[in-house]
């Protein structure tokens, strides 16, 4: 049996696609024939990613809105429309950055509340937008990329590891509700990668004690790559994956396991 992988025909909105794993999930969508909706923040960001899928021989247009914003989000899948695919990738404290971290006892409210609005609040905001639309024409795949922070908790960061893993839960929800309508949702969850936000520990500082105390609790000892998901997501996003539904798959280089 060949296993080939064509979404031609597929529109997909793969949300914080301007750079780091975002861009690989839309690079390899885009690949694999599915129309790219890329998602950002900011138009410089979407349109560059854009243009390299268009000079690849992609087809992709960008979908610039903040997920934060209910009605924004709203209102720019509409104006999209017919949306088969979603990937909630957009994370961290958006615009802003990662917020402080710290001991929980001393953290407040504010603290929380940057990571709640874009991992949690920005996953739920983009589902309950494409919902509908899938559930008419019986068919969509949801995917969510969260972290080995919300399966495995992590120290000084409770925040971040509580809103990843409150995606996480939101999406079996999601899977347990219209699974009927032959809908899929599944959650990605990875450990360190190595994007822009962490490309200064990697590039300049890779043998450094910090970069190897990091690497030293993973079996595969490198940080993650923009690829290493983005092909798992193709699959589950697949006619191949419409009997997986409700799952948390790790892709981290073995800092933890699944049963």
């Amino acid at each position: 049996m060949t296993l080939q992988i064509d979404l031609t025909g597929r529109r997909a909105l793969i949300t914080g696609a301007g750079q780091g794993v975002g861009r690989g999930l839309a690079q390899a969508f885009a690949s694999a024939g599915a129309e790219v909706l890329v998602n950002d923040l900011f138009d410089g960001r979407a349109e560059v990613v854009v243009e390299e899928l268009h000079a690849a021989g992609g087809q992709a247009r960008a979908a610039v809105f903040d997920v934060t914003d209910f009605d924004a989000v709203t209102k720019a899948i509409a104006a999209h429309s017919d949306i088969d695919i979603l990937v909630n990738n957009a994370g961290n404290a958006g615009a802003e950055g990662f917020a402080g971290r710290g001991p929980f006892a001393e953290s407040t409210p504010a603290d929380w509340e940057p990571y709640l609005r874009v991992n949690l609040y920005g996953a739920m905001h983009c589902t309950r937008a494409v919902l509908p639309t899938m559930i008419e024409q019986k068919w969509g795949r949801i995917i969510t990329i969260v972290s080995d922070a919300g399966r495995a908790g992590e120290a000084n960061g409770a925040a971040y590891a509580a809103s990843k893993a409150g995606a996480a839960g939101l999406t079996r929800s999601i899977a347990l509700e219209n699974g009927r309508y032959g809908i899929t949702a599944n959650n990605i969850s990875l450990g360190t990668m190595r994007t822009p936000l962490t490309e200064p520990l990697w590039a300049e500082h890779g043998d450094s004690p910090q970069a190897k105390a990091i690497l030293q609790n993973y079996a595969i000892r490198r940080p993650g790559s923009p690829d290493d998901p983005a092909h798992l997501a193709v699959l589950l996003a697949s006619n191949h994956g419409s009997w997986i539904t409700g799952q948390t798959i790790p892709v981290n280089g073995g800092y933890s396991f699944a049963l």
